[in-house]
């Protein structure tokens, strides 16, 4: 055990901190960061949620409260992250933001506050992780790659392609993927591997029943709904990928997705 300023905690593991927890890629990243010795942290508006007391119980995963629009509870996420588990190597972005009454409403019908409430939700809360991280990061020293961490961005189909009725959505994609890319920019020569994950398809993950689903979309077929397992794996990998080849746009669908 090596004793740092911020506490006791094992030097030989990397920390991971998951922004956003649920069901889904959260999850999937939670429990396959752990799996590969990582200490990891999840932090979501409700961390009583059931799945992430279920990563606390079977993987030791720690669940921290956050609305991660506000500065300043993102300031103090990852103070406490730092001072109970360590700094982060690894910070994943997984909100998508939209609030429930912007879907599906044409530009004529949207409501600017719920607009600007989806740009807070998504984009701003991004930058505001994205720069916590980034401070903390570049105290981190290199790893045997050169690395000092790596910070990743979720994102959606619509960063590529603003669709019909969905324009709020897409206004913050395009906003989060400019963040990603000058993050990019800035901070990969700095040895902080700045990724942006577009996902261009409905996310179906693992039910009670064994079925893979959708709220949305229905249950899985033929994998046509991407696997958040799978998805998180992908992090992983761009963590793990040498500086001489880093990706920074990694755009992730189904065999049987149009596009």
């Amino acid at each position: 055990m090596a004793q740092s300023e911020h506490g006791t905690q094992p030097s030989n593991q990397d920390v991971a901190l998951i922004v956003g927890g649920g069901p889904g890629i959260s999850s999937s990243c939670a429990r396959l960061f752990a799996e590969n010795g990582m200490r990891v942290g999840v932090a979501a508006r409700n961390p009583e949620k059931a799945v992430l007391q279920s990563l606390e119980k079977m993987h030791g995963v720690r669940r921290y409260a956050c609305d991660a629009s506000e500065p300043a509870a993102v300031a103090k996420l990852f103070e406490n992250v730092v001072q109970e588990i360590g700094t982060p190597r690894l910070v994943v972005h997984n909100i998508d933001g939209r609030v429930p009454g912007i879907f599906r409403k044409n530009v004529i019908e949207a409501d600017p506050v719920m607009a600007l409430e989806t740009l807070r939700n998504s984009a701003f809360s991004a930058f505001l992780v994205g720069q916590q991280a980034a401070r903390l990061m570049l105290g981190n020293e290199p790893d045997a790659n050169g690395a000092r961490g790596t910070i990743i961005f979720t994102n959606a189909s619509a960063a590529l392609k603003g669709f019909p009725s969905s324009g709020a959505f897409a206004m913050a994609c395009h906003a989060k993927s400019g963040l990603a890319q000058s993050m990019a920019r800035e901070l990969m020569p700095r040895g902080i591997h700045v990724a942006n994950v577009p996902i261009d398809a409905a996310i179906g993950w693992t039910q009670e029943d064994g079925t893979r689903a959708h709220r949305l979309a229905g249950t899985t077929v033929d994998d046509n709904m991407a696997d958040p397992a799978h998805i998180a794996e992908t992090y992983l990998q761009l963590h793990r990928q040498h500086r001489s080849t880093w990706a920074f746009e990694v755009v992730l669908r189904p065999w049987v997705e149009k596009w």
